[in-house]
């Protein structure tokens, strides 16, 4: 620093001795005059202007503006009024056009970019000036440009002083008060357009172009220039001149002011060819793509790619590159939303909904081949793990699930058809395509839309009809007992129950849980509630079916720890969505009756088959279920976590649901010889301390100890949720 400022002192001091401040007019006109003279003296047309003094004259009269303006303060000093009514810089803007001599277009791009970076006095407002930097930007983005690199300069320099002088966009946009007439519906159209065209390639426009690009041709009116131009440059093989272009967009976008952000949506291209760039970049992906590198695919930020980011690297798969520039493409369009006035956000959000999610997802997720559904599932659930925009949420979610907030009905399977078959395909014949699509609900359940909850479960719990019609809590906590008790006597003549209960020493009636003493015990009744819920899903598992007791650190305490933070990141989730700390009371319509809803549905058929299915999926099911047990909603907490509500008719619940699992697991384990020892071989295996080998009946075993871990996992949930529900 101290070696810059003495560079810096010298400098002035030796422009201050050869330009005393009576001659810098006088210096400041010999050096245009020089550079005038070279066009008219030189018949040369191929040397470069490297090899002329062209560069070092430029850089004097810069030198000389900048000191004089210091040396005037608040008043335009004459070397600057000599340049504006010589309109310098519209000839210095046509001999860049000329490229004579070459290499011109770069130095006068430098000059302009240092007079708008370097000049601290407004200047873009003034005619002299704002003309020339439009012409010079409609010679930036051309085909084959070799001057991406000064270009991207310059145009960071413009925005970086429209950010600073919001006011003189309108003279950048080239927008006269005339062309701000046009009417809402002509964006509407240019958009949808856009998705018939979402894989067609963008250009920037040439200078002679009537209309910004193809895209938004809409009206002879419409904005030219400088987005379309940074949109341009954005697909740069040089990745410094895509960063400056990104940032130089970002700066406009990120102007506070409303007029502005309407200016923005309403008058240019850019919600329409920020879209089209982000659905360009999604279909260059490969169809060949494997799954599994996408669901482990990382979250990451549009900057990445220029810091060097070791992640980078170590996220190399078939296809990643096409991979990266689309996410991080994203991450970008969720930046400029986040960042963009309110009106400006909506637009941008609605463009990607149209051209990326209606006009490219939709179709591949509604196509019939499994290959493609696969694939595009994993890419939507991946997208969805990106998108933090509140605005670009809401839109997701539409997208995704629609808006109805009434009950469900069991015929309701087309009143919004991407929904219905996304559910569906939680109960695909591909199993692969099941877990895909039940973990892109997953990463739906881990996003902060009220939105999401309501539409796939809360609609359907919110008149609680899976309540039998007038029966209170003691009614409902009689009623179940008097089902268990009815359907241990069915089960009393099977010798297998009857001895495997009393092989365990369990006689139903030892408590397996009392609160720790360091905890804040809740009233008697109430722990007393607690210890009977979550022994009720301890106990479901018989004995001989359990193995995690013969597992060091495989004990119910070990998802505590793991269900109070779940229940710490819902609580603060949901924590401005307004849910009531209890439950509504019932209305006494038995007219009423009970559907779970499509979404909740499918979870139990899928539950109810755990003893059938593959490990991997039992897994995603379990998790699933578990994460929605988890949100503090009294509703979702009754019908998921109490075992003791009495159902309606025809209704079922997780727990009544997990009974029937427990008594078709009961029957079947009797014709599996030393099934305790054949569970805990597979649990080892699983666990990684034995090598995997095949064993007789290895879906049904995996089942059971998926069945076993869950009903932990809910006893857990259940333990940290009650107490404080109940104090």
């Amino acid at each position: 620093m101290d070696m810059f400022n003495k560079v810096t002192a010298f400098l002035q001091q030796a422009l201050e001795t050869r330009e005393p401040s009576i001659n810098l007019l006088d210096s400041f006109v010999d050096h245009w005059k020089a550079i005038t003279n070279y066009y008219i003296e030189t018949s040369d047309e191929s040397c470069p202007v490297k090899h002329t003094d062209i560069p070092w004259r430029l850089r004097q009269m810069l030198d000389i503006l900048v000191y004089e303006e210091k040396q005037q303060g608040e008043e335009t000093g004459p070397c600057m009024e000599y340049l504006l009514q010589h309109k310098i810089l519209e000839t210095l803007c046509t001999l860049g056009k000329a490229q004579y001599p070459p290499g011109m277009s770069q130095q006068v791009m430098l000059f302009f970019s240092k007079v708008l970076s370097q000049i601290q006095k407004p200047v873009l407002h003034l005619i002299n000036v704002y003309r020339p930097v439009q012409k010079l930007i409609h010679l930036c983005g051309l085909p084959d440009s070799q001057t991406e690199k000064e270009e991207s300069q310059f145009l960071f320099a413009v925005c970086t002083r429209v950010k600073k002088d919001p006011y003189v966009l309108n003279y950048i946009l080239e927008i006269t008060k005339d062309s701000q007439k046009r009417s809402s519906s002509t964006s509407d159209e240019a958009v949808e357009k856009g998705c018939s065209e979402a894989s067609r390639p963008e250009r920037a426009p040439s200078p002679s172009s009537p209309s910004t690009s193809s895209a938004a041709s809409s009206s002879p009116q419409e904005a030219t220039g400088i987005i379309p131009v940074l949109i341009h440059l954005g697909k740069s093989e040089k990745s410094h001149v895509v960063l400056r272009s990104m940032e130089s967009l970002l700066l406009l976008v990120s102007l506070p002011q409303e007029d502005t952000g309407h200016l923005l949506a309403e008058r240019t291209p850019l919600c329409h060819l920020l879209a089209q760039r982000l659905t360009e970049l999604y279909c260059l992906i490969p169809s060949s793509l494997d799954p599994a590198d996408i669901h482990s695919y990382s979250s990451v930020q549009w900057r990445t790619p220029f810091t060097q980011d070791s992640t980078v690297e170590s996220q190399s798969f078939p296809g990643s590159e096409n991979v990266h520039r689309f996410f991080y493409f994203l991450d970008y369009c969720n930046e400029l939303i986040k960042e963009a006035p309110r009106v400006l956000g909506v637009e941008m959000a609605r463009a990607i909904h149209l051209q990326w999610l209606k006009g490219v997802i939709q179709p591949h997720l509604l196509q019939m081949s499994e290959v493609g559904i696969l694939v595009h599932t994993a890419l939507l659930s991946c997208s969805v793990r990106h998108i933090r925009s509140p605005v670009l949420l809401e839109e997701l979610v539409q997208f995704l699930l629609g808006n109805d907030t009434h009950c469900e009905q069991r015929q309701d399977t087309h009143t919004h058809i991407l929904r219905y078959r996304l559910i569906e395909h939680c109960n695909h014949i591909s199993d692969e395509i099941s877990i895909t699509t039940l973990h892109l609900f997953e990463e739906l359940l881990q996003k902060p839309s009220r939105s999401i909850l309501t539409n796939l479960v809360l609609r359907n719990l919110e008149k609680r009809s899976y309540r039998l019609s007038g029966s209170g809590a003691a009614d409902e906590r009689h009623a179940v007992e008097s089902d268990l008790l009815e359907e241990s006597e069915e089960l009393e003549e099977d010798p297998f129950f009857t001895d495997m209960y009393e092989d365990s020493g369990f006689s139903g009636q030892e408590p397996l849980l009392s609160l720790p003493s360091g905890r804040e015990r809740p009233n008697p009744s109430a722990h007393t509630q607690v210890a009977d819920i979550v022994n009720s899903f301890l106990c479901l598992v018989p004995q001989e079916a359990k193995t995690s007791h013969l597992v060091q650190g495989a004990g119910y305490d070990t998802y505590v720890h793991d269900a109070h933070k779940q229940l710490k990141e819902c609580t603060a989730l949901s924590r401005d969505w307004n849910w009531s700390d209890s439950a509504k009371t019932t209305e006494n319509n038995p007219a009423t009756e009970f559907y779970e809803g499509h979404f909740l549905q499918i979870l139990f058929d899928r539950i109810a088959r755990i003893l059938e299915q593959p490990y991997e999926l039992n897994l995603q099911v379990t998790s699933v279920l578990s994460r929605l047990a988890v949100f503090p909603h009294p509703h979702l907490h009754e019908y998921l976590l109490d075992p003791y509500i009495s159902l309606s008719p025809g209704a079922r619940s997780l727990f009544s649901t997990l009974v029937r699992v427990i008594g078709e697991l009961m029957q079947r384990i009797q014709h599996i010889h030393n099934v305790t020892d054949r569970l805990m071989m597979i649990r080892r295996q699983l666990m990684g301390l034995e090598e995997e080998t095949m064993v007789d009946h290895m879906t049904l075993l995996r089942g059971v100890i998926v069945l076993e871990e869950f009903c932990k996992e809910l006893a857990a949930i259940a333990f940290v949720k009650l107490p404080i529900e109940e104090q």
